[in-house]
């Protein structure tokens, strides 16, 4: 890419960070309803669903160190998206969320605000040759495309949900604003992984294919107990109805950058596989509960190699 090229997607990229910083300032708590017509029924079908999007929402703190040590010369326009534009309403998202699933007495995930894993380290530290930084940068893209692409499918059928039930207060003040916030995230990573792609080199692109399929994770899943819990998600939302069509809007974008050398190929296996584990633990774990055994225990797993929302 140019160097005119380049400054012009740089000027588009700040451009649109700011207008969704202006158009959607952190949610003010004080505008939220807490007014719950029926605590016990809400709780019962979507209390996991609150709490481990809570936690994920909340663990932007942490997302926020990943970044600085996977990439320790970013562009000024990331740093000034994920500091000032991302952190702030994702916290929020997370505040409000957490503050909801304890008015509904439910008992909070524990979040992790401070762990940066050694393989995190080490790619920081190879990510001061530009170089390999540029594959983290990609990396770190294509994570927050699927990871926002995410939210915005998961949100849109809570918020249905949530009507269904008659709780018309959390769906108008609680949902629908988080919602609204989530698709000028998504809209951040694809054009800076569109404009990054086109520079990778050709053992930059194979490595970047190679470390996203072995790197792969659904959002806020870095053990098994995690990602037992987003498997219990999946089925609480309905997703598992149509898992690969999931998959599928969740990845497109990535398809088409990373694998459109692959003609037919709808969703990238790494994917779909990830999917299926987790909905696979869940209904072991479910099993397992009802036959008076207990989940498992979490395992000593690293958080994803780049930050999730």
């Amino acid at each position: 890419m140019s160097t005119a090229l380049r400054i012009g997607v740089e000027a588009r990229l700040l451009q649109h960070a700011e207008r969704i910083a202006l158009a959607h300032p952190p949610i003010d708590v004080a505008s939220v309803d807490f007014t719950v017509r029926d605590p016990t029924a809400l709780r019962g079908r979507y209390g996991p669903v609150l709490a481990y999007m809570a936690r994920v929402e909340l663990e932007v703190e942490r997302n926020v160190l990943e970044l600085e040590t996977l990439i320790p010369n970013p562009p000024e326009i990331d740093r000034h998206f994920y500091q000032d534009v991302w952190h702030p309403q994702e916290e929020r998202h997370g505040q409000i969320l957490d503050k909801l699933h304890r008015h509904l007495g439910g008992v909070p995930e524990p979040a992790d605000l401070t762990s940066v894993s050694v393989k995190l380290k080490v790619l920081g530290a190879l990510g001061h040759l530009e170089s390999m930084q540029d594959v983290s940068r990609m990396l770190y893209y294509l994570t927050g495309m699927a990871t926002e692409r995410s939210a915005v499918l998961a949100y849109n059928l809570l918020h249905d949900g949530v009507l269904e039930l008659g709780e018309d207060a959390v769906a108008r003040t609680v949902l629908a604003p988080i919602r609204r916030q989530e698709p000028g995230h998504y809209a951040f990573y694809l054009m800076s992984a569109r404009g990054l792609w086109n520079e990778l080199s050709p053992w930059q692109r194979w490595l970047t294919r190679r470390m996203r399929s072995q790197s792969f994770s659904p959002v806020g899943v870095s053990n098994d107990v995690q990602r037992a819990r987003f498997g219990d998600v999946i089925g609480r939302l309905g997703i598992d109805r149509d898992l690969d069509g999931f998959a599928a809007q969740v990845i497109r974008a990535e398809r088409e950058l990373l694998w459109a050398r692959d003609h037919g190929l709808p969703v990238p296996e790494y994917v779909t596989r990830a999917f299926r584990e987790a909905v696979a633990l869940a209904h072991a774990v479910g099993e397992n509960e009802t036959d008076g055994g207990s989940a498992p225990a979490a395992a000593p797993g690293a958080p994803s190699s780049t930050a999730s929302t």
